[in-house]
């Protein structure tokens, strides 16, 4: 009946089975004095939100199991600590299929040696039983492809639409070649 991860937990330790517990959150740092763990078992809880910094120090861990939670999505750097993660058990957990769930796919991506499943949307209904990858490319499909950005970080810039559209009038140059249209800013 643990609502929160023990403080006193051996610093040696290198497996750690909290499962089927009432932890709902998991805090900032809630593991950095046990930086040898390997296997974290945090299965069954109703974690519904972790954060960014809750993983960190755990330099080791090679196995972590998130299964049966309440899961929605990961903020942006959750994972950013695992660098020697081998698995990670993602099962029976609430995805939300929507833009927040791209960080979780992107790392999976971008870390193909890690092993998971239970990716799959739950929420909501026009995309329950999709895998998150086909989401994820579905909602590139979406946007016109003349729409789309050359650089899509230019998403990533908060500028108000006159902004925007004063940086469109100061074009140098358009080229439009096999279906891509190019535009310099400068």
């Amino acid at each position: 009946d643990l609502k929160k991860v023990p403080g006193n937990i051996p610093p040696d330790i290198v497996k750690l089975d909290l499962s089927h517990n009432k932890i709902r959150q998991l805090r900032a740092k809630e593991f950095e004095d046990v930086s040898e763990l390997k296997i974290l078992n945090l299965n069954s809880n109703g974690i519904a939100y972790i954060d960014p910094a809750a993983f960190s120090g755990l330099n080791n861990l090679e196995e972590l199991d998130l299964s049966n939670n309440s899961l929605q999505n990961f903020e942006y750097g959750v994972l950013e600590d695992l660098y020697f993660l081998k698995i990670l058990w993602l099962r029976e957990n609430p995805w939300r299929c929507d833009y927040n769930i791209h960080y979780l796919f992107y790392w999976l991506k971008h870390h193909y040696n890690v092993h998971y499943n239970g990716l799959e949307c739950k929420m909501p209904e026009e995309y329950k039983g999709w895998s998150i990858g086909k989401y994820v490319r579905s909602y590139y499909e979406e946007c016109p492809k003349d729409k789309l950005p050359i650089y899509p970080e230019t998403f990533d810039l908060d500028k108000e639409d006159e902004e925007w559209e004063r940086h469109k009038e100061q074009s140098v140059q358009t080229v439009k070649k096999h279906g891509v249209i190019v535009t310099v800013i400068g």
